[in-house]
């Protein structure tokens, strides 16, 4: 009988990468004349790579202390679905992506089964809430990171950590060209197009898009706008978009996209929320400014526990402030058009953004001398990796 493998994933982005793991495993089980099942939590996309969904990842996307707090009944019911699965199944392995609130709650579960545990995209310890690191010595088998600082500080923990590279930094840029992405999207290619992001979770849009879409209308210039909406958002949440677009968007050439790397490609600049959007803004070259805001409760705690310099992801893999970070208060119209104005035309801030960005998609995409990752790519060695713990070799 094939294995089964659990694999779980809660947010937009490990959602894509989930999906990722999932083709990959299947090509390395083929190669030895195998196969196997996959259940556990994910989005469309993982649904049409194999996976049996549990439970699905846009059931569970909500963000900060307070909005956990206020669907924790919801939230409980699905955690339960996810651990009754496990129990009935006894997977051969478990794939946990990022999303640490349930994900760790989940390994405790699996090691407590004997399942071996492999954890891709680490949650953020090492900017808070590093007394956690003792659950993952305990309950994780091998922790597998994406950003370059991240191995080091696991092993200086006594973790088994490799850096395998960022998914997203062996992309190659999107294949549509500036007039097929126009014509699809209903844009002019002859006109300056900005990318505005406001997060691929319900509330972060809702906390967001307002504030975007007011900086948007205070722009100098006849630019038109799009807007990515992410793939884990459900019909309810798109129409909930759109009718944020029709309030606060009057009179502004506004998109609404379905491919956000291809956006980000063509877009002269970007307004983008703090989150894995900054990376794909890095890697896609395009100068852009972040901003963020959660509820003043979650943001008091935050602020007295996070110990990080910088917010945006960009800044931490560079180790200094390459793009503005508008938080909470600072996440103002005016504040963002001061910011993105001097990017869009060409000139020293837009040309020495754009040098920097291009040194943290090397950063991304080099793998320290002697680790084993070199031969294979981010997900490729993600699912070498889960065969090693089942005790498949994989070629």
């Amino acid at each position: 009988m094939p294995p089964s493998i659990f694999i779980s994933a809660g947010e937009a982005s490990g959602e894509h990468y989930g999906a990722l793991v999932i083709a990959a495993l299947k090509q390395q089980l083929a190669a030895n004349g195998q196969s196997a099942s996959f259940f556990g939590m994910g989005g469309e996309r993982m649904a049409a790579s194999g996976l049996e969904c549990i439970v699905r990842s846009e059931d569970m996307a909500v963000m900060g202390l307070t909005e956990v707090v206020r669907h924790l009944p919801r939230i409980y019911g699905e955690f339960r679905k996810l651990k009754n699965a496990i129990r009935a199944r006894r997977p051969s392995v478990a794939i946990l992506i990022d999303f640490p609130e349930i994900h760790f709650r989940l390994a405790k579960e699996l090691h407590r089964l004997g399942v071996p545990v492999l954890y891709f995209v680490s949650p953020q310890l090492w900017a808070w809430k590093k007394h956690r690191i003792k659950l993952v010595r305990k309950y994780i088998d091998r922790m597998l990171v994406i950003f370059p600082f991240e191995e080091p500080f696991y092993r200086n923990q006594g973790v088994q950590a490799e850096f395998v590279g960022h998914p997203l930094a062996e992309l190659p840029l999107p294949a549509v060209s500036r007039a097929q992405f126009a014509a699809k999207n209903s844009l002019d290619p002859a006109k300056t197009w900005i990318g505005l992001l406001p997060g691929s979770r319900p509330r972060e849009i809702r906390d967001h898009l307002p504030t975007i879409l007011q900086a948007a209308q205070k722009l100098h210039g006849s630019f038109e706008f799009i807007i990515p909406l992410a793939p884990t958002l459900n019909a309810q949440q798109r129409d909930e978009v759109r009718w944020l677009v029709d309030v606060h968007g009057l009179g502004l050439t506004l998109r609404l996209v379905h491919d956000a790397r291809a956006a980000l490609h063509h877009a002269r600049a970007s307004i983008v929320a703090s989150g894995t959007a900054t990376v794909e803004a890095a890697l896609a070259g395009n100068p852009f400014v972040v901003v963020y805001r959660v509820s003043a409760l979650t943001y008091a705690i935050a602020k007295r526990v996070v110990k990080v310099p910088h917010v945006a992801m960009a800044n931490l893999i560079a180790g200094k402030r390459v793009v503005p970070e508008l938080i909470q208060s600072e996440c103002t119209p005016e504040h963002i058009v001061r910011e993105i104005e001097p990017l869009l035309p060409d000139g020293p801030p837009r040309q020495s953004m754009m040098k920097d960005l291009a040194q943290i998609r090397g950063l991304l995409t080099s793998h320290p001398a002697g680790n084993s990752s070199e031969a294979a790519g981010a997900i490729d060695r993600v699912a070498a990796v889960a065969l090693e713990l089942m005790k498949i070799k994989s070629l």
